[in-house]
């Protein structure tokens, strides 16, 4: 059983639907919807939050294959924010070296 099917039926079995979830783990129906058929995965802090909505363990939640998943897409997030992070500077840095000669 993957991610999606495991979280489909903890939340029938718990009485709730798609967008009650959403509510409780403030993302948006549609992604509780995307999770639940494959088409996309939650990140780090919205798999905590399921985890912790249904009181069980992020390892119960996630087979090995999700968990490989999961670190790429962490990753390839960490890497994208690392850039957008060095070129802001990069931009700040030469902002104030063209106004040095100025002073």
């Amino acid at each position: 059983m993957d991610f999606g099917e495991k979280l489909k039926a903890l939340r029938t079995e718990r009485g709730l639907t798609q967008e009650q979830l959403a509510a409780r783990l403030y993302v948006s129906r549609t992604a509780v919807s995307k999770w639940e058929t494959g088409g996309g995965s939650p990140n780090l802090d919205s798999l905590q939050a399921v985890a912790r909505l249904f009181d069980v363990s992020v390892d119960d939640l996630l087979s090995a294959d999700d968990l490989i998943v999961l670190a790429r897409d962490e990753r390839r997030s960490t890497a994208r924010s690392s850039g957008m992070l060095s070129f802001g500077l990069l931009d700040v840095l030469a902002v104030v070296f063209a106004f040095i000669p100025l002073y």
